[in-house]
């Protein structure tokens, strides 16, 4: 054991206890800062455990140099070459043998080893290194290997235990979520490290807008006060590339600038994370991945822009947008924290103190802000919808939503939510979605090998991003062999590989079109204008071109890859091709639909038709349709009335008044039953069932207003319901005078509208329904204003008549208002005529 120590790690203090707890648990959480130890020393110190039994130990790491580089330390402590004990497997690289025990590897290759065997047989211990990143891999693997070992632990000989281990974690809330595990901390070794705060907030500073010009400052600024190496926090590699430029001649010749970021090539991460030569030092420039996963060595200052990017995916619009934000407490503190690594240090932070209060404790998880296609694809791999597992942070349901409905489109999902046999092709392939889906479209259509490389190219970064949008120069320069394209070249080997049959002849740019439509078919855009740059995507979508690419004015593009940035209206093209129009009609046909859209025009006071083909929301073309038989007129009617209303019918009082007699019918059960919803949106919902056979001679606007909406709607009712309807609910009601007076049942309750004089000697309120419902009554004067509303008649007549009575009978002093109207005659006549009447 003494030989794989390093005695001086903090963590050595931790392992006997580690040990102990894991000997009577099956989970544990491990909190440790950044060089403590613990992801070289952990995997070591537990390989001769007893409840290990000469099983495995897996490793993740969320990047591949910290994989390499963790398998590379922990083979040296062993004396071993790598590949022996303890190996790797990392994307297109691995070393490992029979002979292996530890193998560290990064999170994708997790998912694939839980998909082939859920019970991980022959591994005793699965480590999640770095877990506080809470990358949407590691979650997801944790969230399988949870329930394969629910699933399947009985067929084991011992449990697979799980470790999660971190510099920064909300301990306590990840050991409830694994059934109360014990927690372990360990301090960690960490010099002093003075913190350096600007006085004031910076003016106009909008996300990463000027932070360079602020960074260059401060390093040129520490340079000139500090001896050591600089390790720089930059949000992206667009802001590295544009510091280094600045700082490029502007230090002193002694100062190296080494660039660090996930897509740089191996070689190039490693040469930043180097040991200065005797008498140099330098200045590395990099993103999030120096904060906890790599050890920089001579790292004496820190400065820090206090900012980090991220994607974050708008799943209305099916695309991630890059945001620029602050970053957390967490994230601030394992920065800083990288500049005590070797002795007492400094950190700049280029924010004040006020706004360090204000920063969120811990970062958002992955699982909150991605696409989640790749999540969903391979839950349903494993035979469960993401809803079935358990996360600590479930994923968001429209996230999921929208990507269930993208698997749909791409042929992956069948018979609601089983995977297709196209789906289970896919989800054996270690590529995104679409990516998938292309490789497999492209085997049938004969043009794998240049598939390959695209989707090489589209799941990299691509090296030569500001020489416009066309893939096919790229594609040229990888076939070619150019050395910028080395890393891309080499990952289109590994893909081909994973197709059985490639055709190595000439490349068919149509066929790869069509591949890559069926994988990218809300990418198909459409120019707004001739030989602009704005475009509209099929997704609804608007993305716009470089003002000079190449590829400006094209009608028709496939965007393979777009983003921008939050708060922007549009997104910018980054890798497109042009796209044939003529392949909607053959090739790529069945992602068009059709339909004949008829519309009132105002202008020329009739109906205008026309055919419409769309992809998604993008409409292709528009044929006129002068003419139209009785069906497609009729078809065209109905689809007019859905996107416009009923209120292009013409609705009467009597129409109106029939659908509140049937409401009130229908609210009350009244006998016969089964009484129709008559509502707008009940009627636009069964339209062809009551309005189809009406529509036959309709052949413009004014027919269609010509419709007897009341007596239609009559005939949706059989004749019992029609007899019943006139007794139960009728036109008319007769009042003390001997009028007919109509009932108004727009109103609910229904309104009786009567002139007062004419209900005199009425004390019982009228009623309907079989006398389930009362009728509000509206007296009125002589002049047919509203004098009461009520529907207590008898209390009208004994309380507010007589002040009522007070102030009318001098304004009509020829109608009658008697002290008593109960015993008074009804009627709709003035005194003179009652009484000429009455002689």
């Amino acid at each position: 054991m003494t030989k794989r120590m390093t005695q001086d790690l903090p963590i050595v203090e931790l392992l006997p206890a580690l040990r102990a707890q894991l000997d009577t648990h099956d989970e544990l959480v491990l909190e440790a800062p950044p060089g403590a130890g613990k992801t070289t020393q952990v995997p070591l110190a537990l390989l001769d455990a007893p409840w290990l039994r000469g099983q495995k130990v897996l490793m993740l790491e969320p990047r591949r140099l910290a994989a390499r580089g963790a398998a590379e330390r922990m083979a040296a402590l062993l004396g071993e070459p790598v590949g022996q004990t303890v190996g790797y497997r990392v994307r297109l690289e691995s070393k490992v043998s029979a002979q292996t025990r530890i193998e560290v590897i990064t999170e994708g290759i997790l998912t694939r080893l839980l998909q082939d065997d859920p019970s991980l047989e022959g591994v005793g211990l699965l480590i999640f290194d770095e877990f506080h990143e809470r990358s949407l891999d590691a979650d997801l693997g944790l969230a399988l290997a949870l329930e394969g070992r629910r699933l399947f632990g009985e067929l084991r000989d011992t449990p697979l235990k799980i470790l999660l281990m971190s510099a920064t974690l909300n301990g306590e809330a990840l050991c409830a979520f694994l059934d109360d595990a014990p927690l372990l901390s360990s301090e960690g070794r960490q010099y002093p490290v003075t913190l350096h705060y600007q006085r004031q907030p910076a003016r106009g500073r909008q996300g990463a807008k000027d932070i360079v010009t602020e960074v260059c400052a401060a390093v040129q600024a520490a340079c000139n006060v500090h001896a050591g190496s600089l390790l720089v926090f930059l949000p992206g590699q667009g802001e590295i590339r544009r510091c280094a430029a600045q700082l490029e001649g502007q230090l002193d010749a002694s100062t190296d600038i080494a660039p660090l970021y996930g897509n740089l090539s191996l070689d190039a991460q490693r040469l930043a994370i180097a040991a200065s030569p005797e008498g140099r030092r330098k200045v590395v420039l990099a993103t999030n991945i120096a904060e906890s996963s790599l050890t920089i060595d001579g790292i004496e200052v820190v400065i820090d822009s206090g900012l980090e990017r991220r994607m974050s995916f708008d799943p209305r619009s099916a695309t991630s947008r890059l945001t620029t934000q602050r970053i957390s407490a967490a994230s601030a503190a394992q920065r800083a924290g990288r500049a005590g690594r070797l002795g007492p240090g400094h950190c700049y932070r280029l924010w004040t103190e006020s706004e360090q209060s204000e920063l969120p404790e811990q970062g958002r998880p992955e699982i909150l802000d991605s696409d989640l296609g790749a999540l969903c694809l391979q839950c349903l791999q494993w035979g469960s919808e993401p809803e079935g597992l358990r996360w600590l942070d479930p994923p968001p349901a429209a996230h999921c939503r929208q990507a269930m409905d993208l698997l749909m489109t791409l042929g992956a999902i069948e018979n609601g939510a089983q995977l297709s046999a196209r789906g289970r092709a896919m989800a054996a392939l270690p590529l995104p979605p679409r990516l998938a889906a292309l490789l497999l479209s492209s085997e049938q259509l004969g043009c794998a090998e240049d598939a390959a490389a695209l989707a090489a190219l589209l799941g990299e970064r691509d090296p030569e991003m500001d020489r416009g949008a066309d893939i096919h120069p790229r594609l040229l320069a990888i076939a070619r062999g150019d050395k910028r394209y080395g890393r891309i070249a080499q990952q289109a080997r590994q893909y081909r590989r994973l197709l059985p049959r490639v055709s190595r002849e000439e490349v068919d740019e149509t066929a790869l079109m069509v591949a890559a439509a069926l994988a990218f078919p809300d990418r198909i855009a459409r120019a707004q204008s001739d030989g602009g740059t704005d475009y509209q995507l099929s997704n609804g979508r608007r993305a716009v071109l470089a003002e000079h690419d190449s590829l400006r004015g094209s009608p028709y593009l496939l965007v393979l890859d777009l983003g921008g940035h939050s708060g922007q209206r549009s997104d910018r093209i980054h890798l497109a091709c042009r796209l044939d129009s003529a392949l909607f009609s053959s090739a790529l046909d069945a992602l068009v639909s059709e339909q004949l859209v008829a519309d009132w025009d105002e202008k020329l006071g009739r109906f205008v038709a026309e055919r419409q083909r769309w992809i998604g929301k993008l409409i292709l073309d528009r044929q006129p349709q002068p003419q139209l038989n009785a069906a497609q007129r009729t078809s065209a009617l109905l689809g007019l009335l859905r996107r416009r209303g009923l209120s292009l019918l013409n609705w009467s009082e009597s129409a109106e008044q029939l659908r509140g007699r049937v409401a009130l019918m229908r609210r009350y059960d009244c006998a016969p039953g089964g009484w129709p919803v008559l509502d707008d949106e009940a009627l636009l919902d069964r339209i062809e069932d009551w309005l189809l056979p009406y529509l036959t001679g309709v052949k413009n606007l004014r027919d269609l207003q010509a419709l007897d909406m009341h007596n239609i709607l009559m005939a949706t009712l059989d004749w019992p319901q029609q007899q019943a309807l006139q007794k139960q609910v009728p036109e008319r009601l007769a009042v003390p005078s001997g009028s007919q007076i109509r009932l108004d049942y727009r109103e609910s309750p229904p309104v009786l509208a009567v002139k007062l004089q004419e209900m005199f000697g009425c004390e019982a309120s009228p009623q309907v329904a079989e006398g389930q419902q009362t009728v509000l009554v509206h007296l009125l004067s002589p002049a047919q204003r509203p004098l009461a509303v009520t529907a207590d008649l008898a209390g009208f007549w004994r309380n507010a008549y007589h002040d009522v009575k007070k102030e009318m009978k001098g304004r009509y002093p020829k109608h009658p208002w008697p002290d008593d109207p109960l015993s008074a005659t009804a009627t709709a006549y003035t005194k003179a005529r009652q009484q000429r009447q009455g002689t």
